[in-house]
């Protein structure tokens, strides 16, 4: 993973484009991935763990009737979660995720469902993610794997 990583602070630093985070059923680990590699603070502003509803409304600035109409777990959740983190980072490139890692179905939303949001520059990209791993944490890390790849990808696109 380690060499991935190096590859998108090496874009990011090469593309002059600064990123931040906002994060809930991954909790921070994308940021920590990020800053694991030495070069980061040049391009990495930050990040959010929005972890409950509370947090993701009042800090994430997620407006209240996206989460009751779609639930915190939402592709609509996914990309207010992301303006928010725009509005607070005033990062180039914003990536968001939502999800459940379990243990439990949540909000009639399979273990093993997350959405990603990235925005780059001014553009709005959201996924839809899945897992079939078993495990909390091993669900965790694979969102985490699969949104950096995501960010990687589109990074190289531009």
């Amino acid at each position: 993973m380690r060499t991935f990583l190096n590859e998108i602070i090496e874009i990011l630093i090469k593309k002059e484009l600064t990123l931040a985070t906002c994060e809930s059923v991954t909790g921070g680990m994308i940021g920590s991935n990020i800053i694991s590699v030495g070069g980061a603070s040049k391009v990495y502003l930050g990040g959010l763990t929005a972890y409950s509803k509370q947090i993701k409304i009042q800090q994430a600035k997620v407006p209240p009737q996206i989460i009751q109409n779609h639930g915190t777990i939402s592709k609509e959740t996914a990309i207010a979660m992301a303006e928010g983190a725009k509005v607070k980072f005033n990062a180039d490139v914003i990536l968001s995720i939502t999800g459940n890692a379990g243990p439990q179905p949540d909000e009639d939303k399979p273990i093993g469902l997350s959405y990603l949001t990235i925005i780059l520059i001014d553009k709005v990209y959201t996924y839809e993610l899945h897992s079939t791993e078993i495990e909390r944490n091993n669900i965790r890390v694979d969102f985490t794997y699969q949104a950096l790849t995501k960010l990687l990808n589109l990074l190289k696109s531009v």
